[in-house]
């Protein structure tokens, strides 16, 4: 006897548990039958992907012998290692779709109005649909009053900077989940937790060090977003110089040529995490830091849910939509033009560059009381 509705079923080879115990199905003490069928699609971009793990417990709370399917990009797959809430990732690649196709849902949620979502939304098949889809006419359109108020906010700059609910609260909303808001979800593996602790030794880090990490990414889409190489440095020397604070530099490939000024310019000042990382060490290497400045990126996110204090940067992006949950400081810009979600700009100093060192110090220190705790949600 198969029992295909087991969700460890996978049809062209034995389950995991078959190859590790030898148990079959017709005695199996591991069979786990699947209840509701539950697809989230979320692509872009991995941060973004990232804090969308928040509504997975409230998720497994609706439906808890659910089997949920994530369709994302290649590049965000990392991002569910070790993660329990979600039975099956898959690329968004034809194997991806074509499995995604081929399945009826109970429930299927898309989170994102970007057209290519909306459009594979408008394919699947579910009993119930949240968040985004296409109307007949091919436009991106809200399946629910509750994703009509982030379209409005998608389309209308006023709307956006008016809002003053995290993105978390929002798509929660959007997905017919109650309060509150689940955490978002980052677990590290023995192995990965092994990876940071030996980086540590090798560099010199000890248990009573105070270690600050500073992250200069900024993501692709906003160049703007980052802020200012002299304003790092010169925070990097308050630390030391103030704190007797360890540095530990962050970033990845588009910020390799900043990071090499940052480290030739500091003489000494920083402990080079690299800028070619895969994500798994990434984030293995950012558990180090007792608490870490950095602007809105996908580090800000993975922070958060590593449970670490952050003192987070904003200028053209929306400081509201960060949920920081109780163990953050918000420095946003004082220029008026902020939240302007713009990729070019040309006011000077533009929205980063207004943003002081003192300022960035101050949110540091007050973040010092809870270097080391973890704050229950």
């Amino acid at each position: 006897m198969i029992r295909r509705d087991c969700r460890h079923y996978l049809g062209d080879r034995p389950c995991v548990f078959h190859k590790r115990e030898g148990v079959v199905c017709r005695d199996c003490p591991r069979y786990s039958p699947a209840g509701e069928k539950v697809l989230v699609i979320k692509l872009d971009a991995a941060g973004d992907v990232l804090r969308t793990t928040s509504l997975l417990p409230g998720l497994k709370q609706r439906f808890p012998d659910c089997c949920l399917t994530w369709i994302t990009r290649a590049g965000s797959l990392p991002l569910f290692l070790h993660n329990p809430l979600v039975d099956r990732v898959l690329p968004l690649q034809p194997e991806g779709l074509v499995a995604v196709l081929s399945e009826s849902f109970d429930l299927s949620l898309n989170l994102d109005t970007s057209p290519l979502s909306s459009s594979l939304h408008s394919l699947v098949r579910s009993g119930e649909k949240k968040g985004f889809t296409l109307d007949p006419s091919g436009r991106v359109a809200p399946c629910t009053p509750e994703a009509g108020t982030w379209l409005e906010m998608s389309v209308f700059d006023d709307v956006k900077r008016a809002n003053r609910k995290t993105c978390q609260t929002l798509i929660r909303e959007m997905a017919g989940l109650p309060p509150p808001d689940g955490r978002i979800i980052l677990n590290l593996s023995p192995e990965e937790l092994e990876l940071g602790e030996r980086f540590a030794r090798d560099r010199g880090l000890g248990e009573g060090d105070l270690v600050i990490g500073l992250n200069t990414g900024g993501g692709r889409r906003w160049r703007h977003k980052k802020w200012t190489r002299r304003g790092t440095l010169e925070l990097a020397r308050f630390c030391r110089e103030r704190l007797g604070a360890k540095l530990l530099l962050y970033g990845g490939p588009e910020e390799e040529e900043r990071n090499a000024w940052l480290i030739r310019e500091g003489k000494g000042l920083f402990i080079d995490t690299g800028c070619r990382n895969d994500l798994r060490t990434f984030f293995a290497l950012l558990n180090l830091a007792d608490l870490l400045v950095t602007s809105d990126t996908l580090a800000l996110h993975a922070a958060v849910a590593l449970e670490k204090p952050v003192a987070a940067l904003f200028g053209p992006t929306s400081a509201a939509e960060i949920d920081l949950y109780g163990r953050g400081e918000k420095v946003v810009s004082p220029v008026p033009c902020r939240c302007c979600y713009r990729t070019d700009c040309d006011v000077e100093p533009d929205c980063m560059e207004s943003i002081e060192p003192e300022t960035v110090f101050a949110a540091v220190e007050k973040l010092l009381p809870f270097r080391g705790e973890k704050t229950p949600l």
